[in-house]
């Protein structure tokens, strides 16, 4: 949700004003394209995860303010709903032993979180959507205090004019009306940062954009929503419902959603800001003091603050990043793709496939997007999220196959190359993609492990509530256990 801001209303005059400020961003952004002035430092990654709070009931801890007191780390930040938080992993290189670093550094981060988080009654959980989550109340009780939150949700209800009805097919559907955007705080993601340099900017976000599907098949891990079990990456669906800001008439005419996959592939990361600017009314309109031209101008390097706020509110699912570092701009893809969890070594071998994949696409002389529509990868994201490691995908050359058939035979061969091409050492690549294959083979993820695990219990005689928080308690030990979902047991 990016940082804080003061106040929850805003006039007529803060839009006018913002409005300005971000097209002379926008204007500045491209000036700064121009002139070759950004970091040309590629293959740098950074990592967040969303994680969510439980207690020792495994229902939902609704202290996350009490949790981050106690943490003491200021990597770690609230997120909308009192039940999350969020880990910020600071950016090193790809090469190397560095993914293995990463899980080295991970784990000891979060087992030392998980303690003090203990020692106020809560869990750390690494989930896609808290499974024993159940229905909101009405009015704000769930938003973690911040004035941010509040005009955020202030300004997606009054653009929609109506409560939100959330509407999930999926073998139990769901029918819920609410009255703020809570149901977005259920979602939490994992966001792979990859930092590029402009020129080569647009085929790693079209190269991104193209494996979104494939993400999906191999990592979804929210099957269930509010007692509900619907699709493979619910989360997908509740986002976008639970942060649309049309009407059902807007819906109609087919203005574009904030939770936006896109509509076409770019050319440069030029034409993301500019459409954010073109499409979608601000939100927050909060202004800064800066005149970013003038910075520019004087040998500065702005902050496109404005530019950067809107971004926040545009939920792509490849997100640009503009950013400010020791004085230096760069760009960075933030791939949102994911879902927490299952596990550490589950999260980096989702990053090693992802990384591996991404930059072997961009070293093709014919993109592989320029042989496949844009509407044929957005039909794939859709399909990955609602089948999961059961969906089938368009690739070219191939016609539609079984996703865990993609992976096996075309993905992760072009991983492992993509890999080595960065300088990751064999073991380590190894390492994360033999998990990736497994999880293919044995067609297991983490939304296939809890739908298999409730039914175990409900089989038992468990009504839904009891299955869902055993399940619930299992994935907590086995996640901490520090082993990959395709080797955990079903209970029996």
């Amino acid at each position: 949700m990016g940082e804080d801001i003061s106040g929850t209303t805003f006039t007529r005059a803060d839009h006018a004003r913002y409005r300005a400020k971000i097209r002379r961003c926008l204007d500045t952004l491209e000036a700064m394209l121009d002139a070759g002035v950004f970091v040309e430092d590629e293959w740098r990654t950074g990592l967040e995860i969303e994680l969510g709070l439980a207690g020792p009931d495994m229902r939902p801890f609704h202290r996350n303010a009490e949790v981050l007191e106690r943490i003491a780390d200021p990597l770690y930040q609230t997120e909308l709903g009192t039940f999350t938080i969020e880990l910020n992993v600071e950016p090193r290189r790809i090469d190397g032993q560095s993914l293995e670093q990463l899980e080295a550094a991970l784990r000891r981060n979060l087992n030392r979180a998980r303690d003090r988080a203990g020692d106020v009654g809560a869990e750390l959980v690494m989930v896609g959507i808290l499974p024993t989550l159940p229905a909101p109340p009405a009015g704000r009780s769930w938003f973690t205090a911040s004035d941010r939150y509040v005009a955020l949700d202030e300004a997606v209800m009054n653009s929609r004019r109506e409560d939100i009805t959330l509407r999930i097919s999926g073998p139990e559907p769901l029918s819920l009306t609410m009255d703020s955007i809570i149901a977005e705080a259920a979602c939490t993601s994992t966001q792979l940062h990859l930092q590029v340099t402009p020129r080569r900017y647009a085929d790693y976000w079209n190269a991104s954009q193209l494996l979104a599907g494939p993400q999906l098949v191999m990592g979804a891990n929210s099957p269930f929503l509010f007692g509900h079990h619907l699709q493979a990456e619910t989360r997908v669906e509740t986002f976008l419902q639970a942060t649309d800001t049309r009407s059902v008439e807007l819906r109609n005419q087919g203005v574009r959603p904030r939770v936006f996959f896109g509509d076409r592939w770019i050319t440069s990361i030029f034409d993301l800001f500019e459409e954010n600017v073109r499409y979608f009314p601000a939100l927050l309109p909060v202004s800064s003091d800066e005149d970013p031209a003038a910075v520019l101008a004087a040998g500065g390097t702005p902050s496109l603050a404005e530019l950067r706020l809107h971004n926040g509110t545009v939920y792509r699912w490849n997100r640009p990043i503009y950013d400010v570092q020791d004085g230096r701009p760069h760009l960075r893809v933030e791939n949102r793709v994911l879902p927490a969890g299952p596990s550490v070594v589950d999260t980096l071998a989702n990053a090693a496939f992802f990384y591996g994949m991404v930059v072997e696409l961009v070293t093709d002389e014919r993109p592989l997007w320029s042989r496949m529509s844009f509407d044929a990868a957005r039909d794939n994201f859709h399909a990955a999220a609602r089948y999961g490691i059961d969906a089938r995908l368009y690739w070219p050359g191939l016609g539609e196959v079984s996703g865990t058939e993609l992976v096996l035979d075309t993905l992760l061969p072009m991983a492992a190359r993509g890999l080595e091409r960065l300088g990751v050492e064999a073991s380590a690549a190894g390492k994360y993609l033999d998990i990736i294959e497994a999880r293919a083979r044995l067609r297991r993820n983490g939304a296939t492990w809890q739908v298999a695990a409730v039914e175990a219990y409900e089989e038992r005689g468990k009504d839904r509530r009891d299955a869902l928080h055993l399940m619930l308690a299992d994935y907590v030990r086995h996640m901490h256990g520090g082993d990959p979902v395709h080797t955990w047991e079903v209970p029996t």
